[in-house]
């Protein structure tokens, strides 16, 4: 993808993601930065769960360093893993992966007619209100539901991230953390904001 293209398609996600609507309370206030290129990286991990017609795919992305490089590290529900290193573009960008770096981000399989690309935190928000703890990352299984290993609690990532088990629907935490999200498809532009 060329500069140009590039700047084209980041202009066009971020004026999808600016306007406002009723559902602007669907989205968390809490900062959250993540742009990454996969055209440039080629990530068949990240790439199936930026794929519309995978609907129920999702990939857990987060960042690590090792002998002073960073590594971006993806793992979708289904058992795939990867890393890719970040080059010079990646390193110019500011980045921030949720609260403790890591989110999750796929097309849900309530409408497969109209599926939604759907990005969260992957922490647990009932973990982080009630403690304030940032740890309690979650797990994501085949059928699109992320597990708090601390509090058992279950979301259906699939559904908005809404509580599947553990708490009342009426909670304030009863849904995941969600951010604005978009892709240019699989082999194109993520761009997860706040």
């Amino acid at each position: 993808m060329t500069r140009a293209a590039f700047a084209m398609a980041v202009a066009a996600v971020a004026a999808a993601l600016s306007g406002c609507t009723k559902a602007e309370e669907e989205y968390s206030d809490e900062p959250c930065y993540f742009v990454f290129d996969n055209s440039v990286h080629q990530d068949a991990t990240l790439a199936s769960a930026m794929s519309a017609m995978s609907p129920g795919v999702f990939c857990h992305i987060s960042e690590t360093e090792r002998s002073g490089a960073t590594f971006f590290e993806f793992e979708n529900n289904h058992g795939l893993s990867s890393e890719k290193r970040a080059n010079a573009v990646d390193q110019q960008r500011s980045r921030r992966l949720g609260r403790r770096n890591g989110i999750i981000v796929g097309y849900g399989n309530g409408d497969i007619t109209n599926p939604v690309f759907y990005a969260y935190d992957a922490q647990c928000p009932v973990c982080y209100t009630g403690t304030g703890l940032v740890d309690r990352t979650l797990d994501i299984d085949s059928r699109g539901v992320a597990t708090c290993g601390n509090c058992h609690r279950t979301y259906d990532l699939n559904n908005g991230g809404l509580i599947r088990s553990g708490g009342q629907a009426d909670d304030a935490t009863n849904k995941l953390t969600r951010y604005r999200a978009s892709t240019t498809g699989e082999f194109g532009v993520l761009a997860v904001t706040n």
